[in-house]
C-alpha cells in the first residue's frame, strides 16, 4: 500500500466525455470525478487518496453517506462514474476554510490528522496471523508510492526495470549469517517491528520452509560477505487473495505460491538493496522471482500500458494483472518521496474488480 497523505493540490480540470454535469479533476496522473463548475484549473483543493477512512461528519458534509466502500461505508475506493475511472476525492472541507490551500500545496502539508482521516488496515486471516515477538533485527520493508501520485519520481529516459506486481501477501524473511537465525514476518507485523514465532501452520513459515529460503539466503550471504540477508517475496494462492494464479495457499502439505521481488543485505554494517539486475543474476534458478516485463528508458506511457492486461506469472494469463513495480536499474535515493526510488502503477481493472481482497 501507499503512504496515507491528505494534501492540498493545484488542479487541472478536464471535461468528462460522458456526462454534461461532471468533470475530471487531475492530481498528478490521478483523475477524480467532480461536479461541473466546482473547481477550476489552477485552483487548489484537498485530495483524499484511495484507502483513506473518513469520519462520519466529513462523509456527511461531502454528501457521501452510504456511497463509500467497506462494511461501514467509510473507505475511499476507486470507482467508475459514467465510464471514467475516479481515484480519490477532491474537496474543500469546512474544517480547512481558514487555510491558504495554494500555500499548503507548495509546503506539502498533510491534513490527515486534522480531518480525522486514517489509513485503512486490511483484516488479517487466521492463516496469516500467529504468535509474535519483538524483532528489532528484522530487515524492514516499506510502502511503495503510486507513480500516478508522484509522476516525477523518475526522470524521462532514466534506465528502469518493471516487474509484475503479484497479488498476494508480502513475506519478510531475515537470515542471520552468524548463527543461522531466521526471522519471518508479514508486512503488517514487520512494520511494527514484530516477527512471527515459527509455526508449521502459519502461511509465511510454510512458505519459507517449503521453498528453503534460509538455505538460499545462507549461500547469498557467503557469496557477498553479508551478515544479514533480507528476502522479500509475495505469497499467493487460493485462500491468500482473490487472485490465486492457479496455486493453493491452504493445503498444509503443499508449498504456497511464492515469488521474490526484493533482497536487502547488510555488509560491513551497511544495509543496501540489491540492484534490479543483480537480483535476477544472483537468484534466478534459486528461488521463484516476480516476472520482469521491461528494462529500458523510463516512459510513463509505457508504465501505464504495462500495468494493464493479463498476468504473466503463470504463463497462461489466468486472470487480470494487478500492475507493475518500477525500480531504477541502479538503486538510488529519491528526493521526491524522501526515500528509496521505487513506485507502483496499478491496473484500473484490478482497482474496480468485484470481490477483491487486500490482506497484508
Amino acid at each position: 500500500m501507499s503512504t496515507l497523505r491528505v494534501t492540498a493540490e493545484v488542479l487541472t480540470v478536464h471535461e468528462h466525455p460522458n456526462a454534461d454535469s461532471l468533470e475530471l479533476a487531475q492530481v498528478g496522473l490521478y483523475r477524480a470525478v467532480v461536479a461541473k463548475g466546482a473547481f477550476r484549473t489552477g485552483e487548489a483543493a484537498v485530495y483524499i487518496p484511495e484507502q483513506a477512512v473518513l469520519p462520519a461528519g466529513l462523509i456527511e458534509e461531502l454528501g457521501l453517506t452510504g456511497r463509500l466502500a467497506g462494511s461501514r461505508a467509510d473507505r475511499v475506493k476507486a470507482v467508475r462514474l459514467r465510464g471514467e475511472l475516479s481515484q480519490g476525492l477532491v474537496c474543500r472541507p469546512r474544517a480547512l476554510a481558514d487555510v491558504d490551500l495554494v500555500r499548503a500545496a507548495a509546503e506539502r502539508t498533510d491534513f490527515a490528522e486534522r480531518l480525522g482521516i486514517t489509513k485503512w488496515a486490511p483484516p488479517v486471516p487466521v492463516s496469516m496471523s500467529g504468535d509474535v515477538e519483538s524483532a528489532p533485527d528484522l530487515l524492514p520493508w516499506g510502502d511503495i508510492e503510486n507513480i500516478q501520485r508522484y509522476p516525477d519520481l523518475f526522470a524521462p529516459g532514466e534506465p528502469v526495470v518493471l516487474t509484475e506486481k503479484v497479488h498476494g501477501t508480502a513475506c519478510l524473511m531475515t537470515y542471520h549469517a552468524g548463527d543461522g537465525r531466521v526471522r519471518v514476518s508479514s508486512k503488517g507485523f514487520g512494520a511494527k517491528g514484530l516477527a512471527l514465532k515459527e509455526d508449521a501452520r502459519n502461511l509465511y513459515w510454510r512458505t519459507v520452509r517449503g521453498h528453503d529460503v534460509p538455505a538460499v539466503a545462507a549461500r547469498l550471504a557467503k557469496r557477498l560477505g553479508a551478515t544479514r540477508v533480507g528476502v522479500f517475496g509475495e505469497v499467493y494462492g487460493a485462500g491468500v487473495q482473490d487472485l490465486a494464479y492457479g496455486a493453493d495457499g491452504r493445503a498444509q502439505g503443499e508449498r504456497p505460491g511464492y515469488a521474490v521481488f526484493d533482497v536487502s543485505v547488510e555488509i560491513e554494517g551497511q544495509v543496501r538493496r540489491l540492484d534490479a539486475a543483480d537480483l535476477h543474476t544472483l537468484l534466478e534458478g534459486e528461488l521463484p522471482l516476480v516476472p520482469r516485463l521491461y528494462a529500458g528508458p523510463y516512459d510513463v506511457a509505457t508504465v501505464l500500458e504495462l500495468a494493464t492486461g493479463e498476468e504473466t506469472l503463470t504463463g497462461r494469463g489466468v486472470h487480470l494483472r494487478e500492475g507493475v513495480v518500477i525500480r531504477p536499474a541502479t538503486e538510488r535515493y529519491s528526493p521526491v518521496v524522501g526515500g528509496r526510488a521505487i513506485a507502483k502503477a496499478v491496473s484500473p481493472a484490478y482497482l474496480t474488480r468485484k470481490g477483491g481482497t487486500e490482506y497484508e
